[in-house]
């Protein structure tokens, strides 16, 4: 299916436009960047790299697609031929999926000529606003639980479709595992699910729903047990396994004190290796707050699936240089200078600066060329497309794994709770 409609009408009416003027052609260079952080966050989180790549190679005009643009009216007979050829030729370099970013990193470098890299800017917007802002808060949710693992499970709290992306952005940021099955089978995430309290209620007792689910499911199973007497609902589960139950679900009330009464009467019961996992409109402030229960794991679902608080990062897609003439004219740079939402002209390089213990230190962007490292420092730009080609698709663990580390990297502050400023400055290197 094209992904061609994925986009705003503008893109289209400025290609018309663009090439009845003659300057259709122009080589140029578009960068995907956020000025600022979402109000208080420290860093972000690179997300949503694969899906884009994936939906460039989807990104072509077929006949209803052109159909319907003419008889709307946003192209014209020479617009309408011009996309029924279209492909992207040019050449992407971005950040790496997992990667942290801060204000002005250059995360998508765009050039080809004006009118086949323009037509791109919502659709990558679009994912990277989205699965970014995801990540970022599932990187401070998995930050806060240490080596608890952390579940998704906020695909009834978003449209079905970002369900699925927000699980993948999630696991990026650090969660284990998903409750969304279509993640599962087009991602290969770990899927988790159990039963609900409609599911206890269903049955004629609490004994009887306990009793069927571990007979389907087995020992190592979780067991929602608030639905009447957590006690009694307690002494059932660990009676009918003999005490080898897997895991009970705790979703409401006092949960730093309700785990500690559970850990006590799951111990006193010989249960000591069942696991307590919660949930209940958990946060990043919540799951801090259980830092001292003895809780072995988290579910989360609305406020990850929606940024927790910050549902779009802000990126925008600016035009930072481009030729004057053909194809081999040397490129000049522009940028916008609107109070507040000024860009910075010219090709961008990015790289991270790292102390002597690799600490970093500073988002050193240069300006039309590459700033030299110091021995450790870390060049942050990869190649994504090449002449229209994707060359930068890797496996979603690569981008977990690579996240993890990135994170290590960041100074101890970085990983506050409370509201901060970027956890490293940005620096300039041949900004005029």
């Amino acid at each position: 299916m094209t992904t061609a409609l994925l986009t705003d009408m503008y893109e289209l009416t400025m290609v018309r436009a663009a090439r009845a003027a003659g300057t259709a052609e122009r080589r140029s260079v578009f960068e995907l960047f956020a000025r600022r952080l979402p109000e208080g966050r420290r860093y972000g989180v690179v997300a949503g790299v694969g899906r884009a790549l994936e939906a460039l190679e989807r990104f072509c005009f077929d006949d209803e697609t052109v159909d319907f643009l003419l008889r709307r009216g946003v192209v014209d007979e020479d617009t309408a031929e011009w996309l029924r050829g279209y492909r992207f030729t040019g050449d992407v370099w971005g950040y790496p999926e997992g990667e942290v970013y801060f204000p002005y990193s250059p995360l998508l470098v765009v050039e080809g000529t004006f009118a086949e890299a323009v037509v791109l800017e919502t659709l990558l917007l679009s994912i990277y606003n989205h699965d970014s802002a995801i990540a970022s808060a599932a990187s401070r949710m998995t930050a806060v639980a240490g080596d608890r693992p952390c579940i998704e499970m906020g695909s009834r709290r978003t449209h079905e479709r970002a369900a699925v992306a927000s699980a993948r952005a999630a696991y990026v940021g650090g969660f284990a595992s998903t409750s969304n099955l279509e993640a599962g089978r087009r991602w290969g995430i770990p899927t988790v699910g159990t039963a609900a309290h409609s599911f206890t209620l269903l049955h004629d007792t609490e004994r009887d729903a306990f009793a069927a689910q571990l007979a389907a499911l087995g020992e190592d199973t979780t067991l929602l047990v608030d639905t009447y007497d957590e006690e009694a609902a307690i002494r059932t589960g660990v009676e009918l396994t003999g005490g080898r139950l897997g895991a009970v679900r705790l979703d409401s009330g006092d949960l730093p004190a309700k785990a500690r009464q559970v850990r006590e009467l799951l111990d006193s019961l010989g249960a000591t290796e069942t696991r307590i996992v919660v949930t209940s409109d958990l946060d990043e402030w919540t799951i801090a707050a259980l830092a001292g229960a003895p809780v072995d794991g988290y579910g989360v679902g609305t406020s990850l699936v929606t940024g927790s608080g910050h549902p779009t990062s802000g990126f925008v897609y600016k035009l930072v240089a481009r030729s004057a003439g053909g194809p081999d004219a040397p490129l000049e740079p522009v940028a916008k200078k609107s109070q507040d939402k000024i860009s910075v002209g010219g090709r961008k390089y990015a790289l991270r600066r790292l102390d002597e213990h690799g600490v970093a230190e500073a988002e050193v962007v240069g300006v039309g060329r590459r700033s030299e490292g110091d021995g450790n420092d870390r060049q942050l730009l990869v190649p994504l497309v090449r002449g229209g080609e994707v060359v930068g698709d890797e496996p979603l663990e690569a981008a977990r794994e690579r996240h993890l580390r990135s994170r290590e990297e960041l100074p101890a502050d970085a990983l506050k709770m409370s509201r901060g400023e970027p956890a490293v400055e940005t620096l300039w290197e041949g900004r005029s």
